[in-house]
C-alpha cells in the first residue's frame, strides 16, 4: 500500500474496494491485466462485511426475475472452485463456504399458499424445489416453531462468510499484484469524453486506460461523472443481528432458514463456528445506517416467532449496511456510455451471491472489451436510449 507518484497510470483503476471491487480487480489481474489499482477509504468495507452471505438464487427469487435467476445460479455455480481457489491464492484464508441448503417455512394459511405458488413457479423453471409439510419442515429443523404450516427445501441454496471473503480478496489481490490505496476518489477524470482516471483525496492524480466504478450506492455520486453516466444508485438500509449459539444448545439450525413474517422477509444464517446471523431490515432511509431500537426489536420478535428458542442466545452484535438498488433491482455490469468508464454495482441484496460471476464478465470485459453474453441484459446501457448493450464506444 505505498504511496503511488503524482500521475502513476494504471490498465484499470477501480474506484470501490468492497467486495465486487476486489473481486474484479482480482481477476482482471490474474486476465494479465497490469498495474490494477483499488481505491477506497477502508478497503474491505462496504455492505459484505454485514451481510449475512446467503446464496440463494432460487429462495429469493421473484416473479420476473427469470434472467437475475440465470445470473444467480450461474454465480452459485461457480462458488465452490471460486471459494477453494480464494483460499490457495490467500494462502490458507477460509472464506466460510458451506453448502447447507435453505429451508423456506410459511407461519400462517396465506404464506402458506403463497408458498406453495413459487413453488409452483420453481416447478414451472425446473429448479431443484421440494415442497414440505409443516411436520416435515420440523423434522428437518427441530427448533423451528410448532405452528409452521408448510415450507420449501432448496438443497443447492448455500453460504459464505462475508467478512471472511473479503479478507480472503483483499491478500489474493495483494498476492497478485494488486495496489490498494486507502484513499477516496473524489474526482473523476474525463479527457475528450473519456474517461481517464481519478483524483484522490490524498492529492495523488491517478490514470487509467479503463475506470471501474464499483462504490456500491455511491458509485454514481462521484464528482466528475457525466450527467447519465449511470442511472441513480439508491442505498437500501439493512439492519442485521449476529447472536452465539452455545455449545449446549448446537446443533441449533443446520440450514439457512427464512421466512416471511408480517409481510417481513427473514433469514437465520447458522455459521459453523456457532454464529447465527439474524436479517434483516429493508429500509428507504438515504445514507443513514444507525442501528436502531425498533429494527433491534422487530427483528427479534419475528425470529423468535418463527425460532422461539433464539432468545436464549447471546446478542453478539448489531449493525446495519447499506445495499445499492439500482432502478430495477439489477446490477450494472459492463460499459456506460462513457468511454473507458465501466460499472460493476447496483447488486441490491445479491452482492456476495453475484461476487464469483461479476468479476468474471467485467473482468472478461476489462481484458476483450466484448461484452461476454450472459452480462448483456444488465449493463448500464439498457438505461441509455440506444439501448446498446454489445460493445464499448472506442
Amino acid at each position: 500500500m505505498s504511496r503511488l507518484p503524482s500521475g502513476a497510470r494504471a490498465d484499470v483503476l477501480v474506484i470501490g474496494g468492497g467486495i465486487i471491487g476486489l473481486a474484479v480487480a482480482w481477476r482482471a489481474a490474474q486476465r494479465g491485466l497490469r498495474n490494477v489499482i483499488v481505491v477506497d477509504p477502508s478497503p474491505g468495507g462496504g455492505a459484505a462485511r454485514v451481510a449475512a452471505g446467503m446464496l440463494a438464487p432460487v429462495t429469493e427469487l421473484q416473479y420476473g426475475e427469470e434472467p437475475l435467476l440465470r445470473l444467480g445460479m450461474a454465480s452459485n455455480e461457480r462458488y465452490a472452485a471460486f471459494a477453494a481457489e480464494l483460499t490457495e491464492a490467500s494462502g490458507g484464508l477460509d472464506t466460510g463456504y458451506r453448502r447447507c441448503g435453505t429451508v423456506a417455512v410459511a407461519l400462517d394459511s396465506d404464506d402458506r399458499e403463497e408458498l406453495r405458488e413459487l413453488h409452483a413457479f420453481h416447478r414451472r423453471l425446473g429448479l431443484d424445489s421440494t415442497w414440505l409439510t409443516g411436520r416435515e419442515a420440523r423434522r428437518l429443523e427441530p427448533m423451528l416453531a410448532p405452528g409452521v404450516r408448510g415450507g420449501l427445501h432448496v438443497a443447492e441454496d448455500h453460504q459464505v462468510d462475508g467478512r471472511r471473503l473479503l479478507k480472503a480478496l483483499l491478500l489474493a489481490c495483494e498476492r497478485a499484484g494488486v495496489s490498494i490505496r486507502p484513499a477516496e476518489a473524489v474526482e473523476l477524470l474525463v479527457e475528450n469524453g473519456r474517461a481517464t482516471g481519478a483524483r484522490l483525496s490524498t492529492q495523488e492524480t491517478v490514470t487509467a486506460e479503463q475506470v471501474l466504478l464499483a462504490a456500491g450506492p455511491h458509485s454514481h455520486r462521484l464528482p466528475g461523472l457525466p450527467e447519465g453516466a449511470l442511472p441513480a444508485i439508491r442505498p437500501v438500509k439493512g439492519q442485521v443481528l449476529r447472536l452465539r449459539i452455545p455449545d449446549a444448545y448446537r446443533p441449533f439450525l443446520s440450514r439457512n432458514v427464512r421466512a416471511v413474517v408480517r409481510g417481513r422477509h427473514l433469514y437465520l444464517v447458522p455459521r459453523e463456528n456457532g454464529e447465527l446471523v439474524v436479517g434483516a431490515t429493508t429500509e428507504e432511509q438515504g445514507y443513514d445506517t444507525t442501528v436502531t431500537a425498533g429494527g433491534v426489536y422487530e427483528l427479534l420478535r419475528d425470529a423468535h416467532e418463527l425460532v422461539p428458542g433464539i432468545t436464549e442466545l447471546p446478542l453478539l452484535e448489531t449493525s446495519a449496511g447499506l445495499r445499492p438498488g439500482s432502478p430495477d433491482n439489477a446490477p450494472l455490469l459492463g460499459p456506460t456510455s462513457v468511454p473507458g468508464l465501466v460499472a460493476a454495482t447496483g447488486h441490491y441484496r445479491n452482492g456476495v451471491l453475484l461476487t464469483p460471476v461479476t468479476a468474471d464478465l467485467v473482468a472478461e470485459y476489462l481484458a476483450t472489451g466484448e461484452v461476454p453474453e450472459p452480462a448483456r441484459p444488465f449493463t448500464p446501457l439498457r438505461f441509455s436510449p440506444d439501448r446498446s448493450t454489445t460493445k464499448a464506444s472506442a
